[in-house]
C-alpha cells in the first residue's frame, strides 16, 4: 500500500516537542517532512541530554523519519533556500518564539501573498492576540496557566502530569489540521477559496482538554480536588496496595459495574444495598469507606489473583507499572509494537505509532543527524552544486556533514 500522503512535502521550523510531534506524525504517514534547523546547534532538544546513544531521549522520540537541512535564516542566502524550498511544499510548520515569523518575512500574511496554496501552521503559546500573546510558553508553564496542575497531584500538593500532555496534543491538533485542510484542498480543487492558515496555540489546546473540570466547576461553582491515582468524577476508582506488595488499579463506572464489584469481588453485599452508595454521586460523596473496604479485601489478595477475580467479574482493572515494567510488556511484545529505526549513532527501538492501518507499515525511518540531508535537499529543489558550495561560503547552510 502506498503511504496515505506519499507525494506531501512538509517543511518544519521547529524546536522541543509540539511541532516536532505534528511533523513527526505526518511523516509516519508517509510525508517527506524537511526540518530546517540552526547550523548552530539546530533544534535545542538535540541537547536535553545524551543517554540514547549519545542522542537526546526527547530528540530521538520525536525527529525519526525527517530529512534535516542547515539554513541560517538570518542571511539572505538562507533565507532565499527556504522560499526555495516553500514554492514546492504543501505545508509548513513551525513553532518559534513569539514574533520570530514575522521578522523573518513569514507571517501569516506574507505567506499568503506568496504562496497561497500553501498550509502554514504556526504553533505558538497563546494564539496571535490577547493580553499574554507575547509571552513565551513552554509545556509546564501551560499546564500550570491552563489549571491543568491543579486538578494533578493531591490538595495542596499540585503536580504536572507526567508526559508534555501540551505539547502532544497541540502537535496532534496540528497534524489533524493539516490533514483536514489537505483534504479540503483537494475537494476544493479548481474551485479557489481554499482555507490555508492555521494557528494552534499550546494554551487553548489545554483548555480544552481541560473541558470536564472547567464544565463541572463552570456549573457547579465547585473545584474538584485532585485524589491522586483516583478521579473525583466516580468512585470507586483508584489504587489499591495487594498482599505481594503490588499495586491494582480498579475502576467502576456506572451502577452496575459496583453491584458486580461489591457482591462479586469484595463480597460485600451490605455495601452493595446501601442506600448511600446506590448511585454515582453518592458513591463520590462516601469514597473513604468504599476504597477503606476494597484497599481490605486487596491486601488478602496478590495481585493475580485480583486480576483474574475482577476479569471474570467484568471490572475494569490494570497493573501499575513502572517505564522499566512497560518497555519489556507482554502487551508490546505480543502485538510486535517496537522497531528498530536508524541515527547517526547507531540503530535505536522505537514504538510504532498507533494507528494500525490494514496493509500498511509505518516507514519509521531514521533519526536525521544535524544537516545531514543539506546538499541533498537543496539539489533535489534545484540548487546547483556551485550555489550550494557558494552558500556554504557563505555561511548560509552549515558544514557537510
Amino acid at each position: 500500500m502506498e503511504a496515505p500522503l506519499a507525494g506531501i512535502t512538509v517543511v518544519t521550523l521547529e524546536q522541543a516537542v509540539s511541532a516536532p510531534m505534528c511533523t513527526r506524525v505526518l511523516a509516519d504517514f508517509g510525508a517527506r517532512v524537511i526540518k530546517v534547523e540552526n547550523p548552530k546547534g539546530g533544534d535545542f532538544a538535540r541537547d536535553y541530554d545524551d543517554v540514547v546513544n549519545g542522542m537526546a531521549a526527547h530528540f530521538v522520540w520525536a525527529n525519526r523519519g525527517k530529512e534535516s537541512i542547515t539554513l541560517d535564516l538570518k542571511s539572505e542566502g538562507g533565507l532565499r533556500a527556504l522560499h526555495t524550498l516553500l514554492a514546492r511544499a504543501d505545508a509548513l510548520v513551525s513553532n518559534l518564539a513569539p514574533g520570530a515569523m514575522a521578522r523573518l518575512g513569514l507571517s501569516s500574511e506574507d505567506l499568503a501573498e506568496k504562496y497561497p496554496d500553501l498550509i502554514a501552521v504556526e504553533i505558538d503559546g497563546y494564539g496571535p492576540d490577547g493580553p499574554l500573546s507575547h509571552k513565551r510558553a513552554y509545556d509546564l508553564l501551560i499546564q500550570a496557566e491552563s489549571g491543568a496542575c491543579s486538578v494533578t497531584g493531591f490538595p495542596g500538593q499540585p503536580a504536572k502530569p507526567g508526559p508534555p500532555v501540551a505539547d502532544i496534543s497541540t502537535g496532534l491538533y496540528s497534524a489533524l489540521s493539516i490533514l483536514a485542510l489537505l483534504c479540503g484542498r483537494e475537494r476544493n480543487r479548481g474551485r479557489g477559496g481554499g482555507l490555508s492558515k492555521v494557528s494552534v496555540s499550546l494554551f487553548d489546546t489545554m483548555a480544552d482538554i481541560m473541558g470536564y473540570p472547567l464544565t463541572y466547576t463552570r456549573y457547579s461553582g465547585v473545584e474538584q480536588q485532585p485524589l491522586g491515582m483516583s478521579s473525583p468524577a466516580v468512585a470507586p476508582y483508584g489504587s489499591y496496595r495487594t498482599a505481594d506488595d503490588r499495586i491494582v488499579v480498579l475502576g467502576t463506572t456506572n451502577d452496575r459495574e459496583w453491584q458486580r464489584l461489591a457482591r462479586e469481588i469484595i463480597q460485600r453485599d451490605d455495601l452493595a444495598d446501601d442506600e448511600r452508595f446506590s448511585t454515582n454521586t453518592g458513591r463520590c460523596e462516601n469514597r473513604a469507606e468504599l476504597d477503606e473496604a476494597i484497599a481490605a479485601w486487596c491486601a488478602q489478595h496478590p495481585l493475580d489473583h485480583v486480576q483474574k477475580i475482577a476479569d471474570e467479574a467484568g471490572i475494569g482493572n490494570s497493573r501499575y507499572n513502572t517505564p522499566r515494567e512497560v518497555i519489556d510488556h507482554p502487551q508490546l511484545a505480543a502485538r510486535n509494537r517496537w522497531r528498530t529505526v536508524g541515527s547517526p549513532n547507531g540503530p535505536v527501538e522505537a514504538i510504532l505509532p498507533p494507528p494500525v492501518i490494514e496493509g500498511y507499515e509505518p516507514p519509521m525511518a531514521p533519526v536525521p543527524g544535524l544537516g545531514e540531508h543539506t546538499d541533498a535537499v537543496l539539489a533535489d529543489f534545484g540548487l546547483r552544486r556551485d550555489e550550494i558550495d557558494r552558500l556554504r561560503e557563505q555561511g548560509a547552510i552549515g558544514s557537510v556533514k
